[in-house]
């Protein structure tokens, strides 16, 4: 489980990365080597999702979903140096327990077959 949690992450890190590079390119004006970055990184990312222990793609990109919101978060915390406000915690608890329905709500049924 934790191995999972942590290709989630891992994924959601490069397609971020991945978007942010563009978003430098065509908003921020930065070199056009980033573009390079940004491709590398969506081809890791789009790697990565197919490394998930799950039987059905839709699932795990539902999941995924919920971890991208909160790895935005700490991107925008980290990296942009934004603080979050109250409906960034609040969006992301929902977010949260989302994750968790899916994924142990899931586990269980396929436990009962």
């Amino acid at each position: 489980m934790v191995i999972e949690f942590a290709i989630y992450f891992l994924a959601a890190f490069f397609e971020i990365l991945g978007c942010y590079s563009f978003w430098m390119v065509f908003k921020l004006e930065k070199s056009s080597f980033w573009l390079f970055l940004g491709v590398i990184s969506l081809i890791l990312f789009a790697y990565l999702l197919t490394k998930i222990n799950l039987e059905f793609a839709g699932r795990a990109y539902a999941i995924y979903g919920g971890i991208y919101i909160i790895s935005s978060l700490a991107w925008l915390f980290f990296v942009e140096k934004q603080a979050f406000n109250k409906w960034d915690i609040i969006g992301s608890l929902v977010v949260f327990t989302g994750i968790c329905i899916i994924l142990f709500g899931n586990q269980k049924a396929i436990s009962n077959i």
